[in-house]
């Protein structure tokens, strides 16, 4: 069964684009935390990022690179997380690998 990360990247679910290309999707959250709040993902079908092998590295690497600008166009470059849950114990609730793309407001420390 697809996750629904997999039913929008596949185009049966209705989201808000924000940046795709050929292995990337970058969608604004439907719950946001912040002003800025986008989730980042690949199109390949990644569980989680323990699953994450050495050949996906590169897209890891691509990801990085999309977050830096989108957070350039949404003018948070000065200040965001990007962050990812791995597993129920850390709060992940989609089973297909993202990243939250948070700013726009002053964030809490963290540690």
């Amino acid at each position: 069964m697809s996750s629904v990360f997999g039913l929008i990247i596949a185009g049966k679910l209705p989201c808000k684009k924000v940046y795709e290309d050929d292995q990337i999707l970058a969608i604004e959250d439907i719950h946001p935390i912040a002003p800025v709040h986008i989730l980042i993902m690949p199109k390949k079908p990644i569980r989680d990022l323990q699953s994450v092998e050495a050949g996906d590295l590169p897209l890891i690497q691509q990801i990085v690179a999309v977050a830096q600008k989108l957070a350039v166009q949404f003018g948070i470059e000065d200040g965001y997380r990007l962050t990812t849950n791995n597993g129920t114990g850390a709060g992940q609730i989609v089973f297909h690998l993202h990243f939250h793309l948070i700013g726009g407001s002053v964030l809490g420390k963290i540690g």
